[in-house]
């Protein structure tokens, strides 16, 4: 199979880009090396693999130039990484963010159907497109909050609502691309992911929460946690994700113009806080002391996928606990402390 991945020398992208190099297919990368440790990524890729995948230096919202790379490659399969991901920054600069994330996947979108129709494209979305959730009942036990009524999380049949300009521009995105295989034909997947984590991920307060108190922990730096610490996430390793991505490419057909809900379900949740600290105080060896701050406006009390659809279409399920991913993550950073200096 040829791969091609944009946003390729990011968290997601480096690992998805090692996984299918290591089972001997080819590999192209389309990335802009915009985001922290994109550069580093690459490197570690290059250090892992030689010469043996494509980098294409490129940005999504340049329509030619995602075009262009797309028709030399002629893909099995394109994995669509490349976006701006976090929701301040979308508030701060909402035209870029749209740039990026709608008009970017529109680009990906264009260079398929005109030039690579054939390839299965999987569209890295987001579980920001179901809004703030206001109407679930919510209950709170001693460590973390509950859904009353969901007990395996939301499904993909939860009505959407765009929040923000970054939940408007990915579900854009979403919508077309389960629209491009309705009225094109073209076999397009999105793929509403949870929280992801695992090692290379450069995790900052706005994004990638797991690795953010990680490194902080490790580097000894302060960090704050928003709320009361009890909000509770579905984990899932990049490993366990990836292994998705490679099940959806080799069954394009079957996925084809349909949105999954992608996490660790119901049986790899976290509270943020009140359940992770005392994971990492024991990896640390240490008390982790933290500041407290505000809710944040929008700030889900829990957010759990359901990933019936995925397990029972795909015979796929998570394989990597919390605790596990989370103490694999913990040994990376303190290994490669030189990173986060």
């Amino acid at each position: 199979m040829h791969i091609f991945i944009t946003g390729g020398a990011g968290f997601i992208g480096c690992n998805s880009a090692t996984y299918f190099l290591n089972k001997q297919n080819d590999v192209t990368i389309f990335d802009n090396l915009s985001r922290p440790g994109a550069q580093s990524n690459l490197d570690w890729l290059r250090q892992n693999h030689g010469d043996s995948f494509t980098f294409v230096h490129g940005d999504i919202r340049d329509s030619a130039a995602i075009t262009a790379a797309i028709t030399v490659a002629q893909p099995t399969a394109v994995i669509h990484l490349a976006g701006q991901v976090a929701v301040t920054t979308s508030v701060h600069d909402p035209r870029m963010d749209f740039d990026v994330n709608a008009l970017g996947t529109f680009n990906v979108l264009e260079a398929v159907r005109t030039a690579a129709p054939q390839a299965v494209l999987l569209y890295a979305s987001t579980n920001k497109v179901y809004g703030g959730m206001e109407d679930i009942v919510i209950t709170e036990e001693p460590t973390r909050y509950t859904y009353r009524d969901y007990p395996q999380g939301i499904s993909e049949s939860y009505p959407l609502d765009f929040h923000s300009p970054y939940g408007c521009s990915k579900g854009a995105g979403d919508q077309y691309v389960l629209d491009y295989a309705r009225i094109y034909g073209l076999k397009t997947v999105s793929l509403r992911q949870s929280c992801i984590y695992g090692q290379r991920q450069f995790g900052v307060e706005d994004q990638g929460w797991v690795a953010h108190f990680i490194i902080a922990a490790v580097c000894h730096r302060p960090f704050s946690i928003y709320g009361d610490g009890k909000q509770v996430r579905d984990l899932l390793h990049v490993t366990d994700l990836v292994r998705l991505y490679e099940k959806m490419i080799l069954n394009g057909d079957k996925v084809a113009g349909q949105a999954f809900n992608v996490g660790g379900g119901a049986d790899n949740t976290l509270s943020i806080w009140r359940e992770f600290e005392p994971i990492l105080s024991e990896l640390a060896g240490r008390p982790i002391e933290v500041d407290y701050g505000d809710w944040r406006p929008g700030d889900q009390h829990v957010f759990i996928a359901d990933i019936t659809k995925a397990q029972n279409l795909l015979d796929w399920t998570p394989q990597m606990s919390p605790k596990a991913g989370i103490t694999d993550l913990f040994h990376w950073v303190t290994t490669n402390k030189q990173l986060f200096q």
